[in-house]
């Protein structure tokens, strides 16, 4: 449970930019410095690239009903215009951005909780969909993405007859 802590910790670390990375081998493209004999920190260029250009994940609920499979994730503060759902194969991808309307420095945050940015998921469906009938909506920002099961891999039940 204390590993699930750090992990927390290191990614919301991340997103405000304070991270702790561990020290594991020398490279030249970082720069050790000693704050104290016991800590060591590294900085990185790329670190700053890495943390722009990540994207973030998307929290989903999927479930099924006899008819649907049925995707659920809070999208609030996004336009449905800001958002790309496409279907490949067996695999459904929604993306978007969360657009931050006011400029704030970092030094003027109490709390930064919220997340800013770029955003997808992927989901591998289970079984086949029919692609021409798929439905996505968004109600009280959430995001509703209803994918009806297709009939060829319905499974039906054959009687076996005696002869």
């Amino acid at each position: 449970m204390s590993d699930d802590k750090e992990e927390k910790k290191s990614f919301f670390g991340r997103l405000k930019q304070e991270t702790k990375p561990q020290v594991k081998e020398k490279s030249p493209e970082k720069e050790e410095t000693k704050d104290t004999p016991e800590e060591k920190k590294t900085t990185s260029p790329k670190k700053e690239e890495w943390l722009k250009e990540e994207e973030g994940q998307l929290s989903i609920d999927v479930y099924q009903t006899p008819q649907e499979i049925v995707i659920m994730s809070t999208i609030a503060g996004v336009k449905p215009e800001d958002i790309d759902v496409s279907i490949n194969d067996d695999m459904v991808t929604i993306k978007g951005e969360r657009k931050k309307d006011v400029e704030v420095s970092d030094e003027d945050y109490f709390y930064q909780e919220c997340y800013w940015g770029k955003f997808s998921r992927s989901v591998i469906l289970p079984q086949e969909i029919e692609v021409n009938r798929v439905k996505a909506e968004i109600e009280d920002g959430i995001l509703t993405v209803r994918l009806p099961k297709s009939e060829k891999a319905k499974s039906r039940k054959i009687q076996v007859e005696a002869k």
